[in-house]
């Protein structure tokens, strides 16, 4: 049986600086520092915490860190580091870090998701001019492994989609919303009561964590370069209590869905809030949990699910990096340089194939149902199903709830625009893609 000390006087030490120790960081923190034995047996080398670079040395951290090893100069620790594990978010100074980590050929681990969107080619090039590693599967979906499997065990298949609920936030909203019919705003403040959401949830609501998830994934999965320019965003803001009741009447669940899908001109990246049944196995994840559907040519249906946020998941996927890393050192090896040979287009949202359930509210008057039927036609665009309700406030309203057979998004779009028009169409309350699970 080897012992600990055994092993340290066999195993060469690699010195890791940490930038960054909030929540996700300070359980890094904690894990390199208490369970440096075990971390040894797993790689072969003692990580050595050399130095934890901060905003402000005296602030209050949820682990408690040696005084010694807190510094305000990141420079310092990251030039005497051989890993650096990158984890305060944004785009600058993360950016300027990490390439002075990697043109001096040390390996890099980050979650930093806004940043691999917006700068995952230029910092995969620095990589591979020096030799370095980059790692960051915390940057997509928390725990749940899904960029490895996606760049190394699909590497040998076609991936033709992936639709993913990425944002634990908006997943715990809209699971409130289902589950007990609260409206926007008090699902809102229970997420931010109980830490799921910031003060300011503008990145998650809006869609724009969700987005930056998207775009690196498809790079992986697409063997190509996208960004968060790339991908077609619209949050939850939007959403009601009544669009809820009216999907789960129908046997449907709102998610916020990124979806990442070829098609024959190229790969359409999208994340919007979407209905999908019950049935399928997107519309039974529920509170912040995350999960990821990927279908392929060979190995068809995927499904990856767990926590996508929180300290200990998220330094849980940053660790396995940094194991990963730890021993690809160890034996000399170069990182894996981004694959992006396909070099794929992004395309638009307008000709995608999808489905709508379109809520409008109408005067009630002979010859409406005619009209609306109408405008449908003169689109190429038909209806599959259709409701009528009366508006509680108002008997000479009419709500009508549609949802249309596939069709061109952009034949979609133009017919709401023209029952916006409609002298008789009183409002468009919403708008919402219909995913059928197929």
């Amino acid at each position: 049986m080897t012992t600990s000390a055994t092993t340290h006087q066999a195993s060469p030490h690699l010195k890791v600086a940490l930038l960054g120790a909030g929540t996700v960081g300070s359980q890094v923190a904690r894990v390199l520092l208490a369970e440096k034995d075990e971390l040894a047996m797993r790689t072969g080398v003692i990580l050595d915490l050399v130095g934890v670079a901060v905003r402000d040395v005296s602030a209050k951290r949820d682990v408690e860190i040696p005084s010694e090893l807190l510094t305000t100069d990141a420079d310092s620790v990251i030039d005497a580091a051989d890993i650096v594990v990158e984890l305060t978010g944004g785009i600058e100074p993360a950016r300027t870090r990490i390439l002075r980590a990697l043109n001096a050929g040390t390996t890099v681990v980050t979650g930093n998701k806004a940043l691999i969107a917006a700068h995952g080619r230029e910092l995969h090039d620095a990589a591979a001019a020096s030799g370095s590693q980059l790692s960051y599967e915390a940057a997509v979906a928390g725990a749940i492994p899904i960029v490895r499997p996606m760049r190394d065990s699909l590497a040998g298949d076609h991936v033709t989609r992936f639709l993913g609920i990425m944002n634990g936030t908006t997943n715990f909203i809209l699971d409130q919303m289902d589950t007990t019919g609260a409206a926007f705003d008090d699902a809102l403040a229970e997420a931010q009561e109980l830490g799921y959401a910031e003060a300011d949830p503008t990145a998650d609501v809006e869609g724009h964590d969700a987005a930056a998830k998207a775009a690196v994934l498809a790079s992986l999965a697409f063997h190509s370069t996208f960004t968060l320019d790339d991908v077609h965003c619209q949050g939850i803001t939007s959403v009601t209590a009544e669009d809820v009741a009216t999907a789960a009447e129908a046997g449907y669940v709102i998610k916020l869905l990124s979806v990442g899908e070829r098609t024959e001109e190229g790969v359409n990246l999208r994340v919007n809030p979407v209905m999908i049944p019950r049935s399928h196995v997107l519309g039974g994840v529920r509170g912040a949990y995350n999960a990821v559907f990927v279908e392929a040519e060979n190995a068809g249906s995927l499904m990856f699910y767990g926590q996508g946020a929180g300290g200990e998941p998220t330094a849980s996927a940053v660790l396995g990096d940094l194991v990963s890393a730890a021993r690809a050192i160890a034996r000399g090896a170069e990182g894996i340089p981004l694959s992006d040979h396909a070099k794929l287009p992004a395309v638009s949202m307008d000709n995608v194939s999808t489905r709508m359930a379109i809520t409008v509210t109408v005067k009630d008057r002979l010859g409406v149902l005619a009209q609306i039927a109408q405008v449908f036609a003169d689109h190429g665009v038909s209806i599959s199903t259709m409701h009528q309700t009366e508006d509680p406030n108002d008997q000479a309203i009419s709500v009508l709830h549609l949802v249309t057979h596939t069709g061109r998004h952009r034949d979609l779009m133009d017919t709401v625009a023209a029952l916006r028009e409609l002298p008789v169409v009183a409002g468009v309350l919403s708008v919402i893609p219909v995913e059928t699970g197929e």
